[in-house]
Parts: C-alpha cells; structure tokens; sequence
C-alpha cells in the first residue's frame, strides 16, 4: 500500500464545570488535558509531519496569561507538546499539584476550553510555523483568536485579494493565515460594534468587557466568513473569552463529530475516537452536518446553527475507503462490503478455480476488505455446494459428498509487511532496491506453477510499490497467474479537498490513458483538451472538466491492462491482472459518502474543477510538450 498524506485531524474539549469538579470525580483537575491528549493519540493516524494544542483560561484576571499554545514537528509530535505543557508542573510539590485551585490561578494550560491538532500538509509547506493552531493576539479576550482545520481551499487566491481590497495585511500567502485574518477580521468588527452598544448603555470598565463576552455571537462571524469559502473544511477556533466553535463545509466533504453531556463537549474527526475516550455508544455521538456548526459559548451552552446552505452531499469516499479508523462501525460494514461486491471479477479472473486459488491482502488498511471477500467467496461456494447436494441426478456415495463439502476457499498471509523504508536513505537506486524489500512473502504457501495467487489492496494510486515490489516478491511464489484486487475504483484526477493527490503524473491511471492514446495515434485528444483547458482559463470559467476527454476513447478494461503494463517489471514470470471496484460497486458500499471526484472527475464545487484543469495545464506545458 501506497501511503498517502491526507486530511489532517482535530480535537477539541470544553469543560462544562470547574476544575475542582473533575478533580473530585476523576482525582484529577487534568481531566480535559488528559481527554485531548488521547483524541489527539488515536488520530494519530491523519497527521505525523506535527501537531499542536492551544488552551483557554476562562475568567483570569487582568495581567495574567489566559490563552495558551504547544506546537511541534515530526511524528514524535503530540509527546513533544504534551510533555511540554507537563515541564511546566515538574517542580510542583505534591499538594500543589492536587490542588485544582492552586492549578486554575497559577498554573498555564490549566484551563476549561482545549483545542488539538494533528497535521499533513497538502500544500508543501513546513516548518513551525505552518503547524495549528494559528494564533491571533490582541489586548481584548474577545478579539483573541486560535483556529485549526482539517482542510484545503480552492480559492486562497480570492480569499487573499478579498481581505487585502479592505486593507488587511496577512502575514504569510498560506490558507490558514489567510483564513485567521478574515475570520478575525470579522471578530474585530463584532466586538467593536458590541463596544459601541454597551457605552450607549453607559456600561464603563470591567463591565464592558463582561456584557461583550457575554453577548457575542460568532454565528454572525461565521456567516460573513464561511461562503465565500470553496473547498473540503472543518474548522475548528477558539476565543481568548471562552468561545468556541466547529463548521464543517457545506458539501460534508470533511468529516466531524461531536459529544456533549452535563460535563463535557468533545470534537473528533472520528467517530470511534469519541466512542473509545468518552466511552459512550456510537447513538451518543452526533455528526455535524453540511453547512453547519457547532458553538459552546463562554457560559458553557451548547448550540447548533446552519451557517451556509447545504450543498449535494459529497462526503469524501475515500475516507471510509481508506483514512478514517476501520473501527467504526459503519465504515467496517462499508469496507467489508467493498471486498464483497468484487468477488464476482474476481472469480471471472481466476476462471472460477477456486480449488487452484489463493486468497491474501496487502497489509495491513485492506483487511477489512479482505474478510468481506471471503464472506462472500464462502457464500458463492455454498451455493454451488447446496445445488450440487439438491441436483437428484447425482447419485453420489458418501465419499462424493465428503469431497463437496470439503471444497473451501483457500486463504494465507502471504504479504508481510517487513520494514519501514528509511528516509536518511537519499540515492536513487539505493532507495529503489530498498523498497523491493518493504513485503516478505510467506514461502510455501502456494503451490508453483498450479495456483492463482489473488492479494487484495485498498487502492492503487500511483502504483510505486506495486512495480518496485509487491508483484516482484509475489511472483517469487511462482503463482500461475497474480490477480492484485483493488477495493477502490481507478485513480484518475487530482484531489483539492485535503490529501496530498495534485499533479496528472502521479497517477497511473492517466499515464496508462497517455500511453494508449500515443500508441494508437491519437495524441490529437490530448492538445485538443489542453486547448479547451486554457481557453477556459482565459474566461475564467470552470464548468467543465476537460482531463475527461482523456479517458473517454477506453473502457476500463483497457485503461487497466494498459497499468498493467506499465506497473509489471521486467522478468515477471506470472501473469498478471488488476481488478478494480467498479464506481456502481463504490456507492453500493458506501451510500452516504457518494465523494468520489478523484475516480469520476465530479468535482462537488467550482474551484475543484478550475483546478484539475489547472494541473492538466501544468502537465502539458511542463512535461508533455517539452518532451
């Protein structure tokens, strides 16, 4: 399996009692701190390039520090910043460190409201600075801000011109800079419009502040920031007053949950992550839906508003397909059912022999996958075996019927996963010869020459490791023929929503459409789309994805023999096939997640298509035409 960098994770905690509260309940005030830390660890999964965290004092007094940030790079990350946070009660004394109130007037991140982060980049940008939360300083508690976000935009560039027209002056170009200066922006006015309401009032000091805070609705701020956002998002922010909030983008492409109960309010990427914390039941944890979101505010209340209209569900469908945790009960059903809807190619592959047929999977994301297709291997085998039974023609012996119903599909581990490629490893053919040796192969567990060796995997994107390793270790078994199963359909464009999936080159599925187009004299399609590419670059329009045009002259099967092709190394002694999830197959398994641009090129908003036309462009001009 190909690992691809993906959607970042986010975590959020805001306690609804105070700290001497939980101190006495759980014997600890580190209650809400504890709780991120382990949102934080079991999303581990959906960031290791840093995470960070941010914490909210809520009633400090003047002078005193009340917004508090630990960041870190590389995937060490979340140890780094929470034994950060925990230097700074080394030298406590024992009575001070169980002291709740000693801890919520002295001590920093000792507060009520957590906010967590867990990065990938999608844009190529590292460093510290670019790791969440994003802060934004002021002398005000209300104009205080921290955002996160499991996101990518597709229109940085507008937003940037938007916010800069009206004189603003982010301090980097980076979505997340530019997205804090105009959502704080729009915070800045909402408190001073406040300001203005309660001196009417002839409220003075203290007192303003407090009617502000009291009275703010970042609902409004969000309406005014939100639309004008086109993209897969959910972002998450908090004040230096107590607020707090989560919107999710209108097409659902990102993924959020939340927990509430009289003593907490929790928000996940990841449902199970919720479910194992808190431990509660998957019914106790609410979605949050397209366009909307979720706020706690400064007195602890709890609210749901639609931000912006629903757009056509687009849930990301490679997210139960592959990123999201398979322990959510939902997405086990839904992976299983992907391996079941492909054992009909399947067994067209290996000619129904399942007598002469080894089932395995590419370790270790496709074997929920993989149980599906056995379930369903097992049920084609017991149909034939109980219309052999009910056929009254066959008067058989019981030595017959001890040889059907012996018949089972054969199944082995025949794919280990040995090593962690090591990245200190810099030079080319050095890298490549060791990638041949990230699988091991379990030896004598075919018989060569007579079986078919089937491997489920996942997806297939750019094929690497499948060409630099899995089909050259398998055929080390000399199976008759190798039949790689993947459990998502064809990989055609580009991904703008948050994984890391952005050039035409990446993908084999485009190469082998290239290949066959120039080996059939037909290149003419290629400068025909890329003509059309840039005319509607020209008009600013983006109605129309013409990187389609590429794939239209084949059937799939032939866009698949063609990767094969490409991905079978010289000296294979097997033959070899790819079986794909067909799109029909896709949603049957997944309903409520129909997200499948990088297979369709259906882009659910303006920008996504601006955008893979975009790519084309690039790929023609920079490597196609300079060929």
């Amino acid at each position: 399996m190909e690992i691809l960098k993906h959607e970042c994770g986010v975590a959020m905690v805001r306690l609804l009692k105070p700290l001497e509260y939980y101190h006495q309940k759980y014997g600890t005030w580190m209650y809400g701190l504890n709780k991120l830390y382990l949102l934080m660890e079991k999303q581990h999964n959906r960031g290791q390039e840093g995470a960070g965290l941010a914490c909210v004092k809520l009633e400090a007094k003047a002078g005193e520090e009340y917004m508090f940030r630990e960041r870190a790079l590389g995937t060490g990350a979340i140890t780094e910043i929470f034994s950060a946070v925990h230097e700074h009660f080394r030298d406590l004394t024992p009575t001070q460190l169980n002291d709740p109130i000693f801890a919520k007037n002295n001590l920093p991140f000792a507060g009520e409201l957590y906010m967590g982060h867990l990065r990938y980049s999608t844009t190529g940008k590292s460093g510290l600075s670019y790791v969440h939360p994003f802060l934004r300083r002021n002398n005000w508690r209300a104009k205080n801000l921290a955002l996160c976000g499991n996101f990518n935009l597709t229109n940085v560039d507008k937003i940037f011109e938007d916010i800069t027209a009206i004189g603003q002056h982010p301090r980097k170009f980076a979505d997340t800079y530019i997205m804090l200066e105009q959502v704080g922006h729009r915070l800045d006015r909402v408190v001073e419009h406040l300001y203005q309401q309660c001196e009417a009032e002839g409220l003075r000091g203290m007192d303003i502040t407090h009617a502000i805070e009291a009275r703010i609705d970042l609902g409004d701020v969000l309406k005014r920031c939100v639309p004008t956002w086109d993209g897969g998002f959910v972002i998450c922010g908090i004040t230096g007053s107590g607020e707090m909030f989560t919107v999710r983008d209108p097409w659902g492409i990102r993924p959020a949950f939340y927990y509430a109960d009289d003593e907490i309010v929790v928000v996940a990427s990841e449902r199970p992550v919720i479910q194992t914390v808190m431990n509660v039941h998957a019914w106790d944890i609410k979605e949050v839906n397209r366009g909307e979101a979720i706020f706690v505010s400064k007195a602890g209340k709890l609210r749901v508003e639609q931000i912006v209209e629903p757009k056509k569900n687009s849930a990301c469908s490679f997210e139960r397909i592959y990123f999201s945790r398979g322990s959510d009960i939902d997405i086990y059903k839904e992976r299983k059912k992907l391996g079941e809807t492909l054992v009909p190619d399947v067994l067209k592959a290996v000619d129904n022999d399942l007598d002469h047929t080894v089932f395995s999977f590419i370790p270790n994301t496709a074997e929920v996958a993989y149980y599906g297709m056995l379930e369903e291997l097992n049920n084609y085998l017991n149909r034939i075996k109980k219309k052999w039974i009910a056929d009254k023609r066959h008067l058989f012996q019981e030595e017959e019927l001890e040889q059907i119903l012996s018949k089972r599909v054969r199944t082995e581990k025949v794919a280990i996963k040995d090593i962690k490629l090591r990245t200190f490893i810099a030079e080319g053919n050095s890298r490549n010869d060791l990638a041949a040796h990230v699988y091991d192969i379990t030896y004598g567990s075919i018989v060569p020459f007579e079986d078919n060796l089937v491997v489920i995997d996942d997806s297939i994107v750019r094929g690497t490791t499948l060409k630099q390793s899995i089909i050259s270790i398998l055929d080390r078994l000399h199976p008759k023929k190798i039949v790689i199963v993947s459990s998502s359909p064809q990989v055609r464009y580009p991904d703008y929503y948050g994984i890391d999936m952005s050039r035409m080159n990446e993908f084999i599925a485009f190469k082998a459409a290239v290949a066959l187009l120039e080996e059939r004299g037909m290149e003419n399609i290629l400068m025909e789309a890329y003509q059309k590419a840039k005319k509607q670059e020209r008009e600013s329009q983006s109605a129309v994805n013409y990187v389609k045009e590429i794939y239209a002259p084949f059937t799939d099967d032939e866009i698949s023999s063609k990767i094969v092709d490409l991905l079978t190394p010289a000296g294979t002694k097997a033959q070899v096939q790819i079986v794909y999830q067909s799109i029909d197959g896709l949603h049957a398994s997944c309903p409520n997640h129909p997200g499948d641009w990088y297979f369709s090129g259906d882009y659910p908003t303006p920008g996504g298509t601006r955008m893979v036309n975009l790519a084309f462009i690039h790929y023609m001009e920079e490597e196609y035409l300079v060929k």
